[in-house]
C-alpha cells in the first residue's frame, strides 16, 4: 500500500503497534464486560442496605425525633427522603444502559417488584429508589449520583498511556535491532553490484542475523577472489599474445607480397585491439582513486587526435563543473563510445559529441547515424562477449566495449543508455551521479 512508510522497520513498528492498540482495546472491552455484573450487584447490594437501614431508622426513631433525623442523614450521607406521590414525576433508568438494568433487577429481587427507580425525580438529579413503609405509605430515597456513577480514575489512563510506551519503544527498538544489520547488508549488496569492494559486515547480534553476515562476507571475498583470478587470467593471456603477435608484425614486414604485407599487418592490429580491450576490462576501475576531473578536458583528449586525423567528429560541449572523478577509466569509456560510434556510424553525417549537467548528474552522450541498436536488445548487448548478428557489431572486435563503459559507469554510481536516435542512428548516453 501506498500509505505504508517503505522501509522494514515502520513497516513492522506500525504492525506491532496496531497490534498492541488493538490487544489493550480488546482487554480492556473485555475486564468492562466481566466486571459490569459483580459490580452491579456490589451497587445493588449497597443500594438495598441503604433502603432497609433508613426504613429501620425511620420505624424505631421516636415521632418527635423523626425529622432530626433526616437532617442528620442529608448532611452526613447527602441522603435524602421524600414521601411518594401518585403523580410524581419519575423517569425510568434507560433501557440502553446495561449496567443500569442489572443493578434494577437485583434491587427489585431483594426490595420487591414494585419497586421503582429513577435518575430524576421532578427535576433532581440522583438515584431515587422507592420503598414502603407500615400502612402501605410509599417514600422515596434519593442517593447522590456519584455512588452510582462510575468515575474513571485518570491516573489509570495515565499509567496505561505510559505503559504503552514503555511497550511502543521497546518494540521499536527491537526492530531496529533486525532492520539495522539488513541496512548494512542492502548497502554493501547495491556496493558490490557496482563493481566495488565493501568492508566486511559486522558478525554480531542475535543468531540468524551473525549466520546471514557470516555467508554474506564469505560469498563477498569469493567473488572478490573470483574478479581476481578472472583479471589475473585476461592479463596473463593478453601478455602471453603479445610477443607473438610482435614477431608476426616483424614477419609481415618482412614479407616481399605488398597485399599479404597489408592483409596480416590489419589482421595483427585487429587482435591487438581485441587484447587492448581484454586489459581494459580487466583492470579494476576501483583501484583508481577519484579526483577532481574536468570531463570536457577528458572528451577533448580523445577528440583532439582523431579531428587532426579528419574524423567525423562534432563537439558539444556544455558547462559542467568539475567533479571528483576516475580520470583514466574515463578516459577508456570516452574511447570505447567514441570508437565505437566511428566504426558503426553513417559516413555522411559526423559523431556527436555533448556534454551538459541536469540536476547534480553529469551527461556525455555520443550520437552517430549508424544502423542503431533495437531496444529490446540494448541490456544484453551490455553484456560481456556479446554482439548483435546485424552490421551494427559487425564481425570484429570482442564484445567488450561497451560492457567496459557499463563498467566503468556504474563505478562512479552512474549508468549506461543506448537509445534510439530519431531519425536513424544510437544515442549512447552516461549518466555520472555525484558520489557524497
Amino acid at each position: 500500500m501506498k500509505l505504508l512508510p517503505p522501509g522494514l522497520l515502520w513497516r513492522t513498528f506500525l504492525l506491532v503497534a496496531s497490534l498492541m492498540l488493538v490487544a489493550v482495546l480488546a482487554w480492556t472491552l473485555i475486564f468492562a464486560r466481566a466486571e459490569r455484573e459483580p459490580r452491579a450487584r456490589q451497587l445493588a447490594d449497597m443500594v438495598v442496605s441503604v433502603v432497609n437501614l433508613t426504613r429501620a431508622a425511620l420505624l424505631t426513631a421516636q415521632a418527635d425525633k423523626r425529622l432530626a433525623l433526616l437532617i442528620e442523614l442529608s448532611d452526613r450521607e447527602g441522603i435524602r427522603i421524600y414521601p411518594a406521590e401518585e403523580g410524581d414525576d419519575a423517569a425510568p433508568l434507560p433501557a440502553e444502559s446495561a449496567f443500569l438494568q442489572l443493578v434494577a433487577a437485583e434491587v427489585r429481587r431483594k426490595l420487591g417488584a414494585d419497586t421503582r427507580m429513577s435518575l430524576e425525580l421532578e427535576g433532581q438529579p440522583g438515584f431515587w429508589v422507592s420503598f414502603r413503609m407500615e400502612g402501605d405509605d410509599e417514600y422515596w430515597v434519593m442517593l447522590p449520583r456519584e455512588r452510582v456513577d462510575r468515575s474513571f480514575p485518570l491516573r489509570w489512563l495515565g499509567w496505561a498511556a505510559a505503559i504503552l510506551v514503555l511497550a511502543l519503544g521497546g518494540a521499536y527498538l527491537v526492530m531496529f535491532r533486525v532492520a539495522r544489520p539488513l541496512r548494512a547488508l542492502a548497502g554493501v549488496a547495491r556496493d558490490i553490484g557496482l563493481g566495488r569492494r565493501p568492508a566486511a559486515l559486522e558478525e554480531a547480534g542475535p543468531g540468524e542475523i551473525r549466520e546471514v553476515a557470516h555467508a554474506f562476507n564469505q560469498m563477498s571475498r569469493d567473488l572478490a577472489r573470483l574478479d581476481e583470478d578472472r583479471a589475473l587470467i585476461l592479463a596473463g593471456i593478453s601478455h602471453d599474445m603479445r610477443t607473438p603477435l610482435t614477431r608476426l608484425r616483424l614477419a609481415a614486414e618482412m614479407s616481399a607480397d605488398a597485399a599479404t604485407r597489408e592483409g596480416m599487418t590489419a589482421d595483427i592490429e585487429e587482435m591487438d585491439k581485441i587484447i587492448g580491450q581484454f586489459l581494459d576490462f580487466a583492470r579494476d576501475a576501483e583501484g583508481e582513486a577519484p579526483e577532481p576531473t574536468d570531463l570536457n578536458a577528458v572528451v577533448r583528449h580523445i577528440a583532439d587526435p582523431l579531428l587532426m586525423r579528419g574524423a567525423p567528429l562534432a563537439l558539444c560541449l556544455g558547462n559542467v563543473p568539475q567533479r571528483r572523478l576516475r580520470p583514466l577509466a574515463l578516459l577508456r569509456l570516452t574511447a570505447n563510445l567514441v570508437n565505437n560510434a566511428l566504426r558503426h556510424g553513417s559516413t555522411e553525417s559526423a559523431v556527436e559529441v555533448e556534454t551538459r549537467q541536469e540536476d547534480r548528474a553529469l551527461i556525455l552522450e555520443v550520437r552517430d547515424r549508424g544502423p542503431g541498436i533495437p531496444p529490446e536488445e540494448a541490456e544484453r548487448l551490455k553484456r560481456p562477449f556479446t554482439r548483435l548478428d546485424s552490421a551494427r557489431s559487425g564481425a570484429s572486435g570482442a564484445g567488450l566495449g561497451l560492457a567496459i563503459v557499463e563498467r566503468i559507469a556504474r563505478s562512479h554510481d552512474g549508468r549506461l543508455d543506448l537509445l534510439p536516435r530519431e531519425g536513424g542512428g544510437l544515442i549512447a548516453r552516461v549518466t555520472l551521479l555525484p558520489q557524497d
